[in-house]
């Protein structure tokens, strides 16, 4: 198998074992106290919603000008100031930040500002890890980057709770513990960087400068800027809006149920990142046929996992809340795992869309759609929040109805620019087996055990899939399966 099969499974495998932790994290550990589980959830999204002001698109642009910054041996040149600009935007945020905070007292009144001292260094440290994490995708390698990106913040979720609740710690001492494991990430970057190809710093602007480099780099970055905060602000506006209007605890229930729910995206993450320089590559080259080729197979594959992963999610759900403290208040919030459920299978549906337009000479786009997106979820979060009843599940509709016409749209573009399309019949045959599935657990008798059943339902939405599957041959199993691919995975490069 290629390099982008095995990077890809190494990298969903590490997703799963993060995911078994964070499973298992939400189901025993964090719904004993879903307040404070609810303010780690707070923090974590609204540092990553302010940190693309202080990126400024330079991570994307390590990928996108990395063809011609190493074929003319200044890769290093260019990563280095790249982490210099971050540094440099991050002084000049935190002066914006405050000024504005004093020009507005009423600001002071926020969660976002009582919490600053937890937020603002670790903005400055994700800033960091994103440039290496786009840099070594270049090289084609993701697997040990996920374990900083992925992983490290489940421990670290899981690690902070631990101190607070079980030993007893303050919620100062959990939270340093909390900033710690994001920086133990960023050195890790930096370690396994080094490995890859021997860190030179060089901050020299003579190349960047040579032919009007800076102004391309400054031009699609601050697109990319444009593009990224709107996408961040869409994703992690849901935890802060909750945190801000509804509290603590009801941040905790909707993050429960988005890590629940999470699963079926984590094999589409490595893909992702594994598959930019492709992306890049086919189109510097006009292969408009190879990218449709490569989109659709990847669409339908990630769609069919995702369906699989769903299907199993929902109809086990009331059954695995038995088993979780405070599960009822989960229970009663199930509608949001259906409605978010399908929205990010949607999302998995049209594949890498939103990469092929941003590494295309139309990334412009992608502002105008991001920036819709945000002002769109912003927009339908307030309008539920303060209008209706609805809480959890209006913020579930929300986002799912943002996110949905942004897939549009970018379907919609990119079929009128490249003629690349990501659907196929295929997936409609997979839709049907999914429902059929799905239907058939939900109306197979229940037994007396929770247990019994959280493992027979989704067990037969399993059968039905393998079983449709071996007829229709939608998903490629046995290129998972033979010896050659499951031995090759286990080379760690």
């Amino acid at each position: 198998m290629s390099v982008v099969a095995r990077q890809g499974f190494k990298y969903s495998l590490i997703g799963y074992f993060g995911f078994l932790i964070g499973t298992f994290s939400s189901i025993f550990i964090f719904p004993r106290d879903m307040e404070f589980y609810g303010k780690l959830r707070y923090v974590l999204p609204t540092a990553e919603m302010l940190l693309p002001v202080v990126v400024f698109g330079l991570s994307f642009s390590n990928v996108k000008f990395f063809n011609k910054t190493s074929q003319d041996g200044k890769q290093q040149n260019f990563l280095s100031l790249s982490l210099a600009g971050v540094l440099i935007n991050f002084i000049l945020f935190i002066a914006g930040y405050f000024a504005v905070n004093l020009l507005f007292p009423q600001l002071q009144q926020t969660e976002m500002w009582q919490m600053k001292r937890l937020i603002l260094p670790l903005i400055l440290v994700l800033a960091f890890s994103a440039i290496f994490n786009k840099y070594l995708s270049n090289y084609k390698r993701i697997v040990v980057p996920n374990i900083f990106e992925n992983l490290l913040p489940k421990l670290a979720n899981l690690g902070a709770f631990s101190l607070f609740f079980f030993l007893g710690f303050p919620e100062k001492a959990a939270y340093l513990f909390f900033i710690g494991m994001f920086v133990v990430g960023l050195i890790g970057y930096v370690i396994y960087t080094n490995r890859l190809e021997k860190i030179k710093p060089d901050f020299s602007t003579d190349y960047v400068r040579k032919d009007g480099l800076w102004r391309d780099v400054l031009n699609y970055s601050f697109y990319g800027f444009l593009g990224n905060i709107g996408n961040f602000v869409a994703v992690r506006i849901d935890s802060v809006m909750i945190g801000e209007f509804l509290g603590f605890e009801p941040n905790g229930v909707y993050n429960t149920l988005y890590a629940i729910i999470s699963l079926i995206t984590v094999p589409a993450m490595g893909l992702y990142n594994i598959s930019a320089p492709i992306i890049n590559k086919n189109i510097i080259e006009n292969d408009f046929e190879e990218l449709d080729r490569f989109h659709k197979k990847t669409s339908l594959s990630l769609f069919f996992l995702g369906l699989v992963l769903l299907s199993c999610i929902l109809v086990g759900f009331p059954y695995l809340t038995a088993f979780m403290k405070n599960g009822d208040l989960l229970r009663q919030a199930e509608p949001v795992i259906w409605v978010l459920g399908f929205a990010l299978l949607f999302d998995l549906a049209t594949g890498f869309n939103g990469h092929i337009i941003s590494l295309s000479k139309f990334y412009r786009f992608n502002i105008v759609v991001m920036l819709f997106l945000a002002g769109t979820t912003v927009a339908l979060n307030i309008y539920f929040l303060r209008h209706t009843n609805l809480q959890l599940f209006g913020v579930a509709i929300a986002t799912s109805i943002s996110l949905t016409l942004f897939n549009i749209a970018k379907i919609a573009f990119n079929y009128y620019k490249f003629r690349v399309f990501p659907l196929s019949a295929e997936m409609m045959y997979a839709a049907i087996i999914g429902t059929l599935g799905m239907t058939v657990a939900i109306i197979l008798p229940d037994f007396n055990s929770n247990l019994v059943n959280l493992i027979y339902k989704p067990g037969v939405v399993l059968l039905l899939f393998f079983i449709g599957n071996h007829f229709l041959n939608i998903f490629p199993v046995g290129d998972y399966l033979n010896r050659r691919f499951l031995s090759s995975i286990f080379k760690f490069k």
